[in-house]
């Protein structure tokens, strides 16, 4: 059987110290994961269950370990944000997943941005509709290098933050996620079957602000690496 056109190239993130790669099937995010940034965006950071949202598989930009990615600023927007991220990629497939085997699930972990049209995502929160126009456009996921959990384990601590031309803007620690990784994937879970090549952006900490073409942003985690990318 032929295709009536060219497929695109699967999307894929670089393993760190690898030549291999990891085959992109789908992005989900967790929103409000960190008390903090739940606070800054207005709302109650009681610990009521996790909520999701998607990106297209194709919104990945990987960018290499120490190079500076060009991150084009998309259109249709004056308030567009930074949000740093652990980011975690499943390697085995499941549903209804405990969190006592969550981590069995979990190929590895990377560095992620997940960028968003603030004012679009603010507009249509006020108007009760669906975020995508705000958060799952092209580009949206900036991303490191995996790094497998046979190399690093699980990480449950460690600083993540963010800059903006070397200016610290976001600060906050793994241990501060409202649900952790495996609560996460357990949550996850119940509503999709996970499977190989699903990537999980955990949430961000407090700080998120705007990007204006030219600036620099640059984040890390403790003990995964760093992300940098260039707003053009």
């Amino acid at each position: 059987m032929s295709h009536v056109f060219t497929p695109d190239p699967l999307p894929c993130v670089p393993v760190a110290g690898s030549s291999d790669d990891f085959p992109v099937r789908r992005i989900y995010c967790v929103g409000r994961n960190y008390a903090a940034h739940a606070r800054e965006m207005g709302s109650d950071p009681t610990r009521e269950p996790p909520f999701f949202f998607c990106k297209p598989g194709d919104a990945v930009v990987p960018v290499a370990s120490g190079a500076i990615g060009d991150h084009p600023y998309p259109s249709e927007t004056a308030n567009y944000h930074h949000e740093i991220e652990l980011v975690a990629a499943i390697g085995k497939a499941g549903s209804n997943i405990s969190a006592a085997d969550a981590t069995a699930h979990v190929w590895g972990y990377a560095v992620g941005l997940d960028m968003t049209r603030r004012d679009l995502q603010t507009a249509l929160k006020d108007k009760g509709r669906p975020w995508e126009l705000g958060k799952s456009f092209d580009h949206s996921a900036p991303i490191g290098p995996l790094h497998p959990v046979s190399q690093i384990g699980h990480p449950a601590t460690g600083r993540i933050w963010l800059t903006v031309n070397g200016q610290l803007k976001q600060q906050g620690d793994l241990a501060d996620l409202i649900w952790s990784v495996p609560e996460t994937i357990a949550h996850l879970s119940k509503y999709f079957e996970l499977r190989p090549g699903d990537l999980i952006f955990t949430g961000t900490p407090e700080g998120v602000g705007p990007v204006l073409r030219g600036d620099i942003v640059a984040g890390g985690i403790d003990g995964i690496g760093e992300l940098t990318i260039r707003i053009v």
